[in-house]
């Protein structure tokens, strides 16, 4: 049998998914990467930043979560304009406008040019990871999602296992030029987010038919699968629009897990420099390559945890035992000190994109289309008010009482809520006691 994209013959599914996953997901990988890597490398900027500009923690606090802010407002918006104009031409925009603005953080002088810059950068990445998370509802059917979606996921990963040593190494750039090494860290990690969009411009495909690795019978078949299931589920829901989406109970119990487990990344994506620093005398460094260890564990869950969800209950049972790993791992971490806290620290997050990755396979289970689209964003946008919520309490907690453990005990608390809603999750119509649960 011919296997090449110009035959007319048709290779076997296991062997297409290699095939769409081998074509997007770099390019996409390395698009999430950036983007996490220019959210979040004031983390390893926070001592600098309140050293050189008198930034204190609760206002890092702040202006670390007001991205979420913007970001939130504007991704339903973003999303259903990407449904209409294509992900290529909106991607790159995305990369372009946040690659400049993570770049321009290199100009701040205080406190509010800091919350200006923040919220500018949330307006101006919104959209990428919900609009991503609908791209990939184009390429592969249910079954093949959430592993999709854990590779896709590895980005977060891979930008914090890279992130923090890279961080420390550019902090020493410090003088170089007349700028602070933190200048040069913003800049040296915000452009290339340019240059890739250029690559996200010539090399992405919008679909399954506009691409070239893929021959037309192929893609075709792909196309017809995917509207076939899109059709089934939102027939089965009843969900057929965007006013429908916000009564969907189900869609609200993944909204109610999602902003736990939002709030749980984020606290330690944004503290954790800060945690390890406070164990012992390290350098920065010794701080970053520390602070990457729970994130290659991370890396190891999103790549090994989702390809057992191979059905809705099975997707179930994982999340409701990846967020109760997520709270175990945050209570040890709050409670010991550096050797067990760290590891607690591995465990969660261990567990955080093997539970992200799952739990977007339950909205395209009963959502299709334009709906589907901004039923992906409108998860999203709630969720990611966890992402202001976990930074502020953190940096309120350590600005009251000079430590971070209390911050570490609200969020054990807010995903053992999260833990409970798992629990009465259903994928697309599925009853509890259905055979395909």
């Amino acid at each position: 049998m011919s296997t090449s994209p110009g035959a007319a013959t048709m290779r076997p599914p296991a062997e297409l998914n290699k095939v769409i996953l081998r074509k997007l997901m770099p390019l996409l990988v390395a698009a999430y990467v950036m983007s996490f890597l220019d959210r979040t490398n004031i983390g390893i900027a926070k001592e600098r930043l309140e050293i050189d500009l008198g930034i204190s923690a609760t206002a890092y606090g702040i202006g670390a979560g007001l991205f979420f802010i913007t970001y939130a407002l504007f991704e339903v918006p973003s999303n259903l304009i990407m449904h209409r104009v294509g992900a290529r031409f909106w991607i790159t925009r995305i990369m372009i406008s946040w690659g400049l603005i993570s770049a321009g953080m290199a100009f701040v002088q205080g406190e509010w040019s800091f919350y200006v810059m923040r919220l500018l950068l949330g307006a101006a990445e919104a959209g990428l990871y919900p609009g991503v998370m609908f791209y990939l509802t184009r390429w592969f059917t249910r079954p093949d999602r959430a592993k999709a979606n854990g590779l896709f996921l590895l980005g977060v990963s891979f930008a914090n296992i890279v992130g923090a040593p890279l961080g420390g190494l550019l902090l020493g750039m410090d003088g170089i030029g007349g700028w602070h090494g933190w200048q040069w860290m913003f800049v040296l990690e915000g452009l290339p987010a340019c240059l890739l969009a250029v690559l996200v411009w010539k090399l992405l495909p919008d679909r399954p038919t506009d691409a070239r690795f893929l021959n037309r019978a192929e893609a075709e078949a792909l196309e017809r699968r995917i509207a076939e299931e899109d059709a089934a589920g939102e027939a089965a829901s009843g969900t057929r629009s965007m006013r429908l989406v916000w009564r969907d109970r189900q869609i609200l119990l993944v909204v109610g897990v999602y902003l736990a487990h939002q709030i749980a990344v984020y606290a330690l994506s944004y503290f954790l420099p800060s945690i390890i620093g406070g164990y012992g005398e390290l350098s920065s460094v010794q701080i970053g390559l520390l602070t990457a260890l729970p994130w290659v564990f991370a890396a190891i869950g999103a790549a090994v945890v989702p390809r057992f969800a191979s059905s809705g209950r099975a997707s179930r049972k994982l999340i409701n035992a990846t967020m109760i790993g997520i709270a175990a791992g945050f209570a040890l971490g709050a409670a010991s000190g550096a050797v067990f806290g760290l590891i607690g620290f591995c465990l969660a997050a261990f567990c955080f994109f093997a539970l992200q990755s799952v739990l977007f396979t339950f909205p395209a289970s009963r959502l299709s289309g334009a709906t589907l689209a901004g039923g992906i964003a409108f998860v999203n946008t709630i969720g990611l008010f966890g992402g202001f919520i976990g930074p502020y309490v953190m940096g309120a907690v350590e600005g009251a009482t000079g430590e971070s453990s209390g911050g570490l005990w609200f969020v054990v608390g807010v995903v053992l809520v999260g833990a409970v809603l798992s629990f009465f999750l259903r994928y697309g119509a599925d009853k509890p006691g259905s055979t395909e649960e």
